[in-house]
């Protein structure tokens, strides 16, 4: 017998992860490919699987430790014919800092005859109308290739502009107005209560979204890009088989029996993910994912979030803001992972009045539907170390993370790898083991972001263009992003973007930090919101910039630049000599560059 360290393989942007769930056991008899422990980020967790099998001798890690690619899970007692397959099935991808990396050489696939006649054909076949999805066939028609789209539902979109980002923000902005105008009172401006008119709303909500799928259609009208409504499955290298709904204008993906084939020469996956459903919750309408809150059927009196990240806290931003009253419940030490650990401290403060109960370090254990509501048991303690008692909710919001539909469109028919999670495996241009099949979006891995998807998307796209017509420099296209900001929606905003002040101590790297107050902004202070802050990290070294972040109103409309001058390997001179315009918010970035090089003159003198 052997004894063999199983590490943590390239799991693209899972880096510096904290481990929520260890499922194996000294002693434990494990096979390849099996769990091992699970990961979590700000907003999807990922298992990791054993690189061989064997009996675990000894366990490397604990809960709550942070890991990335080569960190030793475990050791095996392992005979030397138990390696796993070399190919690792954990999240591929492309994506963030640093430059995109891959987890697979795409291998050609041999084009294979179709095994059927086809009912029409196309350049490039798009699975999914996603963001990604429909920049992908834009693009690609506006670059003179005939492209078909298949979407499931009855308007474009994906998650994000139906069920997801759009409606959220128009929600979260009906909210944030709420809670302005009751900041006026300190100003001598009062208003009655609201009073909330729960129709109304969704309608205000449905009317963003209508507003937006319609310019999509619209817009695929006038590239003449085919819309074929229905749920699509490969049948073949070059084929795939789409199976009609109930009717163009059904909502669902409900099936007729009818099918129809279309043959491509090329493929774009966007099949996208969908929200984790943990086992143990009942099945009930008062159980929801993140969809179903965004249907906002009603409004509940105690409401339960399961876990701490992003998409949960916005919506429960949302609730709150309408009269609910919030517990959240999160496995790590701390809320919304991935972020500055500065930025969300400025954010609990703020938030402490909309919550009863910040369960950490908790798990959620069993729950139980009755007439009463759900009743949740947890497993944790709180500050006093008293155990946490179980809790009736009217409404949980499970927000756990999402996971990828990888497994679900028949891809090995037509030779594309999957790995056990359903993460699809992609080169820098967004190239699957088979070489004219490509993927972008939630599918090829984190983050799982509508803004990453979009820039994959143009980069398919153009490759096939560029070979399908001869472009040597379109057929050169490659995701080589540096960085990818998070934004998290909620009230004040939280925007991030490269480097945490906690990723550069774990990876010893020397930094020279300049925090710029918003204490110190006349525009904060004017706007009665001057809790935040604006923080760049500069390398100690090249005196280039690293990472950022922003706390406060509009920060997500702000980031953007701080990622631009990452991109462009900007340094403290350079953000601190542009003019910024006063009195801005956005100014605070070059003051916070400033602060670094030392020559802002609106923050006291540094001590010496």
């Amino acid at each position: 017998m052997a004894e063999i360290q199983v590490v943590v393989p390239d799991i693209g942007d899972f880096a510096d992860v904290a481990i929520i769930e260890i499922l194996v056991q000294v002693g434990e008899t494990v096979a390849a490919e099996q769990s091992l422990i699970t990961v979590e980020s700000d907003k999807a967790s990922l298992e990791i699987p054993s690189s061989h099998a064997g009996v675990v001798k000894s366990l490397a890690v604990k809960m709550g430790v942070r890991v990335s690619r080569g960190s030793v899970i475990l050791t095996l007692e392992a005979a030397a014919t138990a390696a796993a397959p070399a190919a690792s099935p954990a999240a591929p991808t492309p994506a963030a800092t640093p430059a995109p990396t891959t987890n697979a050489t795409p291998t050609p696939t041999p084009h294979t005859p179709s095994p059927s006649p086809a009912n029409t054909d196309c350049d490039v076949l798009v699975l999914g109308g996603g963001p990604g999805g429909y920049s992908a066939a834009f693009r690609a028609a506006d670059l003179g290739l005939k492209v078909i789209l298949v979407e499931r539902y009855a308007t474009l979109g994906g998650v994000c502009l139906n069920v997801g980002c759009i409606p959220s923000k128009a929600l979260l902005h009906v909210a944030a107005v709420m809670d302005e105008v009751a900041h006026l009172a300190k100003a001598g401006i009062s208003f009655g209560a609201p009073q909330v008119n729960i129709d109304t709303l969704r309608a205000h909500k449905e009317k963003v979204i209508g507003k937006l799928t319609g310019g999509l259609a619209q817009m695929a009208k006038m590239r003449k890009v085919q819309i074929v409504r229905g749920l699509g499955t490969f049948v073949g290298s070059h084929d795939r088989r789409v199976d009609a709904p109930t009717s163009s204008a059904a909502s669902g993906q409900e099936k007729t029996g009818e099918t129809q084939t279309t043959r491509f020469k090329t493929a774009i996956i966007a099949a996208g993910s969908q929200a984790v459903h943990l086992p143990f919750m009942p099945k009930d309408p008062r159980v929801v994912d993140s969809p179903g809150a965004l249907a906002l059927k009603e409004v509940p009196k105690r409401m339960l979030i399961l876990g701490g990240g992003i998409i949960g806290l916005e919506m429960g931003t949302v609730y709150s803001a309408l009269g609910a009253r919030l517990d959240v419940v999160e496995m790590q030490s701390g809320l919304m992972q991935g972020a500055d650990r500065d930025l969300v401290k400025v954010w609990q403060k703020m938030n402490a009045p909309r919550f009863d109960r910040i369960m950490l370090n908790t798990k959620t254990i069993a729950a139980q539907a009755s007439s009463a509501g759900i009743t949740v048991e947890f497993d944790g303690k709180d500050e006093q170390g008293q155990p946490y008692p179980a809790q009736t909710y009217d409404l949980v919001l499970q927000a756990v993370g999402r996971s990828p539909n990888g497994k679900k469109i028949g891809a090995e028919a037509a030779g594309v790898q999957v790995g056990e999670r359903g993460f699809i495996g992609v080169d820098a241009q967004m190239r699957t083991n088979a070489a004219h099949i490509f993927a972008i979006g939630d599918i090829v891995g984190q983050p799982m972001l509508a803004h990453k998807a979009v820039h994959e998307a143009h980069v398919a796209a153009e490759v096939i263009a560029g070979e399908l017509l001869g472009d040597e420099k379109l057929a050169k296209a490659a995701f080589d992003a540096r960085v990818i900001p998070s934004v998290a929606y909620t009230d004040p905003e939280v925007a991030w973007v490269g480097l945490t002040e906690d990723q550069a101590k774990a990876e010893g790297i020397a930094i020279k930090k300049g925090l710029f107050p918003w204490a110190a902004s006349g525009r904060a202070i004017a706007n009665g919101r001057d809790e935040g802050f604006t923080k760049l990290l500069f390398s100690a070294e090249t005196g280039r910039i690293l990472g950022g972040g922003i706390v406060g109103t509009h920060a997500g409309d702000m980031i953007g630049e701080i990622a631009l001058a990452i991109e462009m390997g900007a340094d403290s001179v350079d953000i601190g000599k542009t003019i910024h315009p006063h009195p801005t918010l956005g100014e605070s970035i070059g003051m916070a560059a400033e602060v670094a090089h030392g020559s802002c003159t609106d923050v006291p003198p540094a001590r010496k």
